[in-house]
């Protein structure tokens, strides 16, 4: 089953999204684009680049969503000529019709974003020289991955929508799947997803974040 979709412009003239059904937006209105960039880019691609400098990163994304977080990722592993084998969870994807609606090609320069949305499901592309894409169609609680991660980007919407997506059960998981030194960004820094990274063994760090969002969360796993 596909999404049900309202598409909007934010205020930095990038599209993001509104799930009509939980009434919730993929994307902060006030910026689609810095969210993401600022969230999953700096905080997480790009200090993964740095720390697992020798190896091809594997990235895990909860919520394809629009695609602009694996956009972003395969336009920044183009520039850097770093490899990515990234692979996404999604249950309820965007209708095609929908995604050739949004204009993140045109903010950006791109010209991946049609591939990364008509790529198969449960089969691995690759979108350019440097980045492979997984799309799994399915629900994280009931995925059993085979690999291990460098970074997570976990995107799921808020927990006022879906807070079994919150619990400690699902970062316990994740952090399985998390390398030593591996890292986990999130826009969400409410205190109770604080504890429950905690929890799972992850050490918190709070960081300042995009417009209009005072605190963004990356957790990583120690060494040992």
């Amino acid at each position: 089953m596909n999404a049900d979709v309202r598409l909007l412009i934010t205020a930095d003239g990038s599209h993001t999204a509104i799930n009509q059904t939980l009434d919730k937006t993929y994307h902060s209105i006030h910026g689609a684009y810095q969210e993401s960039q600022r969230v999953y880019i700096e905080l997480g691609l790009l200090e993964a680049f740095n720390r697992f400098a020798d190896h091809p990163l594997y990235v895990f994304e909860m919520g394809f969503g629009t695609g602009l977080n694996a956009l972003l990722t395969a336009q920044q592993a183009l520039i850097h000529q770093r490899p990515v084998v990234y692979t996404a969870i999604e249950a309820y994807p965007m209708a095609l019709d929908d995604t050739k609606q949004l204009n993140y090609d045109n903010f950006l320069g791109t010209d991946f974003l049609a591939s990364l949305h008509q790529s198969p499901w449960n089969s691995p592309v690759s979108i350019n020289p440097y980045f492979s894409l997984l799309k799994i169609h399915s629900q994280l609680q009931n995925w059993s991955p085979s690999d291990a991660f460098h970074l997570v980007y976990y995107d799921a919407f808020a927990p006022t929508a879906q807070p079994e997506l919150w619990e400690p059960e699902i970062f316990a998981k994740l952090a399985h799947l998390l390398l030593p030194n591996g890292l986990l960004t999130t826009y969400c820094s409410k205190s109770y997803v604080q504890r429950n990274l905690r929890l799972a063994g992850l050490i918190v760090e709070k960081h300042p974040g995009p417009p209009h969002k005072r605190d963004i969360l990356r957790a990583v796993r120690p060494a040992s």
